[in-house]
Protein backbone atom coordinates (compact mmCIF):
# COMPACT_ATOMS: atom_id res chain seq x y z
CA UNK A 1 0.00 0.00 0.00
CA UNK A 2 1.23 2.97 -1.14
CA UNK A 3 1.69 6.10 1.60
CA UNK A 4 1.84 9.67 1.09
CA UNK A 5 4.36 12.24 2.15
CA UNK A 6 3.90 15.42 4.43
CA UNK A 7 4.83 18.42 2.47
CA UNK A 8 7.75 20.10 3.79
CA UNK A 9 7.36 23.74 5.83
CA UNK A 10 3.68 22.93 6.30
CA UNK A 11 2.71 24.08 10.29
CA UNK A 12 0.23 25.33 12.03
CA UNK A 13 0.06 28.57 13.03
CA UNK A 14 0.31 29.45 16.85
CA UNK A 15 -0.45 33.29 16.29
CA UNK A 16 -3.20 32.70 14.29
CA UNK A 17 -6.84 32.86 15.77
CA UNK A 18 -7.94 29.56 13.87
CA UNK A 19 -8.52 26.89 15.70
CA UNK A 20 -5.29 24.21 14.92
CA UNK A 21 -7.93 21.26 13.72
CA UNK A 22 -9.12 23.64 11.01
CA UNK A 23 -5.53 24.59 10.05
CA UNK A 24 -4.62 21.35 10.15
CA UNK A 25 -7.49 20.80 8.18
CA UNK A 26 -6.68 23.20 5.62
CA UNK A 27 -3.53 21.66 5.05
CA UNK A 28 -4.31 18.73 4.64
CA UNK A 29 -7.29 20.07 1.97
CA UNK A 30 -3.97 21.32 -0.15
CA UNK A 31 -2.22 17.83 -0.17
CA UNK A 32 -5.39 16.78 -1.93
CA UNK A 33 -6.52 19.35 -3.85
CA UNK A 34 -2.85 20.05 -5.32
CA UNK A 35 -2.54 16.64 -6.47
CA UNK A 36 0.50 15.52 -4.23
CA UNK A 37 -2.10 13.24 -2.72
CA UNK A 38 -3.86 10.62 -4.79
CA UNK A 39 -6.66 8.51 -4.94
CA UNK A 40 -6.14 5.53 -3.10
CA UNK A 41 -3.28 6.46 -1.31
CA UNK A 42 -3.00 6.19 2.78
CA UNK A 43 -2.56 8.95 4.46
CA UNK A 44 -0.65 9.59 7.53
CA UNK A 45 -1.29 7.99 10.38
CA UNK A 46 -2.85 10.17 13.79
CA UNK A 47 0.50 9.57 15.81
CA UNK A 48 2.88 10.87 12.55
CA UNK A 49 0.35 13.96 12.17
CA UNK A 50 0.71 14.22 15.82
CA UNK A 51 4.31 14.63 16.05
CA UNK A 52 4.93 16.45 12.44
CA UNK A 53 2.99 19.59 13.46
CA UNK A 54 3.14 19.39 16.63
CA UNK A 55 -0.86 19.02 17.87
CA UNK A 56 -2.75 16.63 20.31
CA UNK A 57 -4.55 13.60 18.85
CA UNK A 58 -7.65 15.30 19.63
CA UNK A 59 -6.99 17.94 16.87
CA UNK A 60 -5.97 15.50 14.65
CA UNK A 61 -9.10 13.53 15.03
CA UNK A 62 -11.38 16.27 14.35
CA UNK A 63 -9.57 17.48 11.31
CA UNK A 64 -9.85 13.70 9.70
CA UNK A 65 -13.61 13.53 10.96
CA UNK A 66 -14.00 16.93 9.20
CA UNK A 67 -12.17 15.64 6.19
CA UNK A 68 -14.53 11.67 5.94
CA UNK A 69 -17.46 13.79 6.09
CA UNK A 70 -16.71 15.90 3.45
CA UNK A 71 -15.83 13.26 1.23
CA UNK A 72 -11.84 14.25 0.85
CA UNK A 73 -10.67 11.32 2.73
CA UNK A 74 -12.53 7.79 3.71
CA UNK A 75 -11.80 4.94 6.20
CA UNK A 76 -11.31 1.71 5.66
CA UNK A 77 -11.82 -0.63 9.00
CA UNK A 78 -8.65 -2.07 10.53
CA UNK A 79 -6.46 -0.30 7.71
CA UNK A 80 -6.01 3.15 8.17
CA UNK A 81 -7.49 6.34 6.23
CA UNK A 82 -7.32 6.91 2.77
CA UNK A 83 -7.51 9.96 0.19
CA UNK A 84 -10.87 9.71 -1.74
CA UNK A 85 -11.73 9.63 -5.29
CA UNK A 86 -12.46 13.45 -6.67
CA UNK A 87 -16.17 13.81 -6.67
CA UNK A 88 -17.49 14.02 -10.85
CA UNK A 89 -18.77 17.45 -10.84
CA UNK A 90 -22.60 17.65 -12.70
CA UNK A 91 -24.89 20.88 -14.07
CA UNK A 92 -27.95 21.17 -11.98
CA UNK A 93 -29.16 24.91 -13.39
CA UNK A 94 -27.36 25.64 -16.53
CA UNK A 95 -27.92 25.42 -20.17
CA UNK A 96 -30.11 22.02 -20.11
CA UNK A 97 -27.81 19.01 -21.12
CA UNK A 98 -28.32 15.31 -20.44
CA UNK A 99 -26.01 13.12 -18.23
CA UNK A 100 -24.26 11.74 -21.84
CA UNK A 101 -23.37 15.35 -23.05
CA UNK A 102 -22.65 16.67 -19.62
CA UNK A 103 -19.88 14.32 -18.95
CA UNK A 104 -18.54 14.36 -22.21
CA UNK A 105 -18.18 18.01 -22.41
CA UNK A 106 -16.11 17.59 -18.74
CA UNK A 107 -13.78 15.36 -21.08
CA UNK A 108 -15.05 11.85 -19.50
CA UNK A 109 -16.32 8.82 -21.11
CA UNK A 110 -19.57 8.27 -19.69
CA UNK A 111 -21.40 4.39 -20.26
CA UNK A 112 -24.76 3.37 -20.21
CA UNK A 113 -26.19 0.21 -19.42
CA UNK A 114 -30.32 0.05 -20.30
CA UNK A 115 -31.96 -2.12 -17.84
CA UNK A 116 -35.35 -1.72 -19.60
CA UNK A 117 -36.88 0.12 -21.93
CA UNK A 118 -40.47 -0.78 -22.43
CA UNK A 119 -44.24 0.95 -22.54
CA UNK A 120 -46.27 1.09 -19.36
CA UNK A 121 -49.21 3.05 -18.54
CA UNK A 122 -48.58 6.46 -16.51
CA UNK A 123 -49.54 6.50 -12.78
CA UNK A 124 -50.24 9.41 -10.88
CA UNK A 125 -47.18 10.77 -10.43
CA UNK A 126 -45.48 10.78 -14.05
CA UNK A 127 -49.34 11.20 -15.37
CA UNK A 128 -48.91 14.65 -13.47
CA UNK A 129 -45.70 15.83 -14.72
CA UNK A 130 -45.83 14.86 -18.26
CA UNK A 131 -49.77 16.46 -18.49
CA UNK A 132 -50.81 13.20 -19.34
CA UNK A 133 -54.61 11.39 -18.01
CA UNK A 134 -53.74 8.46 -15.55
CA UNK A 135 -53.16 5.44 -17.65
CA UNK A 136 -51.74 6.85 -20.43
CA UNK A 137 -48.87 4.96 -22.43
CA UNK A 138 -45.46 6.51 -21.98
CA UNK A 139 -42.11 5.11 -22.84
CA UNK A 140 -40.04 3.78 -19.19
CA UNK A 141 -36.19 3.75 -19.93
CA UNK A 142 -33.99 2.53 -16.79
CA UNK A 143 -30.59 2.78 -17.63
CA UNK A 144 -27.38 2.80 -15.02
CA UNK A 145 -24.60 5.35 -15.90
CA UNK A 146 -20.87 4.73 -15.49
CA UNK A 147 -17.84 6.90 -15.75
CA UNK A 148 -14.10 5.02 -16.08
CA UNK A 149 -16.52 1.80 -15.43
CA UNK A 150 -17.42 2.76 -11.85
CA UNK A 151 -21.70 2.91 -11.36
CA UNK A 152 -22.52 6.85 -10.94
CA UNK A 153 -26.40 7.24 -11.59
CA UNK A 154 -29.75 5.05 -11.49
CA UNK A 155 -32.05 6.52 -13.76
CA UNK A 156 -35.45 6.24 -14.42
CA UNK A 157 -36.71 8.22 -17.79
CA UNK A 158 -40.32 8.18 -18.87
CA UNK A 159 -41.72 10.05 -22.32
CA UNK A 160 -45.29 10.50 -23.69
CA UNK A 161 -45.24 7.29 -26.08
CA UNK A 162 -48.07 8.89 -28.69
CA UNK A 163 -45.10 11.67 -29.58
CA UNK A 164 -42.18 9.29 -30.14
CA UNK A 165 -43.61 5.42 -30.35
CA UNK A 166 -40.78 4.17 -32.11
CA UNK A 167 -38.01 5.57 -29.27
CA UNK A 168 -38.69 1.59 -27.80
CA UNK A 169 -36.63 0.68 -31.06
CA UNK A 170 -33.66 2.80 -30.22
CA UNK A 171 -30.14 1.83 -28.89
CA UNK A 172 -29.64 3.77 -25.99
CA UNK A 173 -26.58 2.38 -24.71
CA UNK A 174 -24.29 4.17 -27.01
CA UNK A 175 -25.72 7.75 -27.77
CA UNK A 176 -27.59 10.75 -25.93
CA UNK A 177 -31.38 10.58 -25.54
CA UNK A 178 -31.27 14.74 -25.90
CA UNK A 179 -29.75 14.42 -28.62
CA UNK A 180 -31.51 11.66 -30.10
CA UNK A 181 -35.01 13.58 -29.65
CA UNK A 182 -33.93 16.69 -31.23
CA UNK A 183 -32.06 15.37 -34.25
CA UNK A 184 -33.92 12.19 -35.44
CA UNK A 185 -37.40 13.54 -34.13
CA UNK A 186 -37.42 17.33 -33.97
CA UNK A 187 -38.06 17.19 -30.87
CA UNK A 188 -35.80 19.98 -29.01
CA UNK A 189 -35.66 20.56 -25.20
CA UNK A 190 -35.82 24.87 -24.24
CA UNK A 191 -36.61 24.36 -20.98
CA UNK A 192 -37.03 22.64 -17.31
CA UNK A 193 -36.88 21.80 -14.16
CA UNK A 194 -34.93 20.06 -11.46
CA UNK A 195 -34.96 19.44 -7.81
CA UNK A 196 -32.30 17.73 -5.56
CA UNK A 197 -33.27 15.92 -2.38
CA UNK A 198 -30.90 13.11 -0.30
CA UNK A 199 -32.10 9.66 0.37
CA UNK A 200 -30.32 6.61 1.43
CA UNK A 201 -30.08 3.32 -0.50
CA UNK A 202 -32.28 0.33 -0.35
CA UNK A 203 -31.35 -3.17 -1.07
CA UNK A 204 -31.70 -2.92 -4.93
CA UNK A 205 -30.36 0.64 -5.46
CA UNK A 206 -27.20 -0.26 -3.65
CA UNK A 207 -26.27 -3.38 -5.52
CA UNK A 208 -26.48 -1.82 -9.08
CA UNK A 209 -24.61 0.94 -7.29
CA UNK A 210 -21.83 -0.60 -5.41
CA UNK A 211 -22.76 1.02 -2.43
CA UNK A 212 -23.95 -0.26 1.02
CA UNK A 213 -27.66 -0.36 1.93
CA UNK A 214 -28.47 2.93 3.63
CA UNK A 215 -25.48 5.05 1.97
CA UNK A 216 -26.39 8.79 1.31
CA UNK A 217 -27.97 9.06 -2.60
CA UNK A 218 -28.96 12.09 -4.49
CA UNK A 219 -32.28 12.57 -5.95
CA UNK A 220 -32.45 14.46 -8.79
CA UNK A 221 -36.00 14.58 -10.14
CA UNK A 222 -36.36 16.73 -13.48
CA UNK A 223 -39.20 17.76 -16.17
CA UNK A 224 -38.45 19.03 -19.17
CA UNK A 225 -40.24 21.05 -21.93
CA UNK A 226 -40.62 21.71 -25.72
CA UNK A 227 -40.69 25.35 -27.29
CA UNK A 228 -44.18 25.10 -27.29
CA UNK A 229 -44.86 24.05 -23.52
CA UNK A 230 -45.47 20.39 -23.65
CA UNK A 231 -43.84 18.49 -20.93
CA UNK A 232 -41.29 15.84 -23.18
CA UNK A 233 -39.57 13.83 -20.47
CA UNK A 234 -39.64 13.26 -16.62
CA UNK A 235 -37.08 11.53 -14.64
CA UNK A 236 -35.52 10.45 -11.57
CA UNK A 237 -32.33 10.09 -10.98
CA UNK A 238 -30.17 8.34 -8.39
CA UNK A 239 -26.63 9.74 -7.78
CA UNK A 240 -24.12 8.06 -5.59
CA UNK A 241 -23.52 10.89 -2.86
CA UNK A 242 -19.45 9.69 -2.11
CA UNK A 243 -19.28 10.20 -5.83
CA UNK A 244 -21.30 13.27 -6.68
CA UNK A 245 -21.65 16.98 -6.39
CA UNK A 246 -23.43 19.58 -7.99
CA UNK A 247 -23.01 22.92 -9.59
CA UNK A 248 -25.69 25.62 -9.41
CA UNK A 249 -25.74 28.59 -11.73
CA UNK A 250 -27.79 31.36 -9.95
CA UNK A 251 -29.36 34.37 -11.09
CA UNK A 252 -30.15 38.01 -9.14
CA UNK A 253 -32.64 39.75 -10.93
CA UNK A 254 -33.90 42.97 -9.24
CA UNK A 255 -36.82 44.24 -8.97
CA UNK A 256 -38.19 41.72 -10.97
CA UNK A 257 -42.58 43.13 -10.61
CA UNK A 258 -41.68 46.22 -11.62
CA UNK A 259 -38.87 45.52 -14.57
CA UNK A 260 -39.89 44.60 -17.79
CA UNK A 261 -37.30 42.12 -19.54
CA UNK A 262 -37.40 40.77 -23.20
CA UNK A 263 -38.08 37.59 -24.68
CA UNK A 264 -34.82 36.37 -25.30
CA UNK A 265 -33.45 37.18 -21.00
CA UNK A 266 -36.54 34.88 -20.76
CA UNK A 267 -35.62 32.75 -22.80
CA UNK A 268 -32.21 32.46 -21.41
CA UNK A 269 -33.71 32.52 -17.31
CA UNK A 270 -36.03 29.31 -18.71
CA UNK A 271 -32.40 27.52 -19.61
CA UNK A 272 -31.00 27.81 -16.77
CA UNK A 273 -34.11 25.55 -15.02
CA UNK A 274 -33.79 28.47 -12.66
CA UNK A 275 -37.51 29.88 -13.78
CA UNK A 276 -40.78 28.03 -13.90
CA UNK A 277 -42.30 27.15 -17.66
Amino acid sequence: MQHVELSEGKSIDRNSPLPYYFQLKELLVEEVESGRWQPKQQVPSESELCEHFGVSRTVVRQAINNLVQDGLLYRQKGKGTFVAKPKIMESLAQNLSGFYEDMVDRGLKPVTKVLEQTKVEANRKVAEYLGLSLGDPVIKIDRLRFINDEPLVLVTTYLPYEICPSLLEEDLNHQSLYALLEEKYGLKIVHGRRTLEAMAADEYEARLLKVKVGAPLMLLNSVSYLGDGRPIEYFNALHRGDRSKFAVTLIRVRNRSKTTMDDSFISDLRDTGLVSP
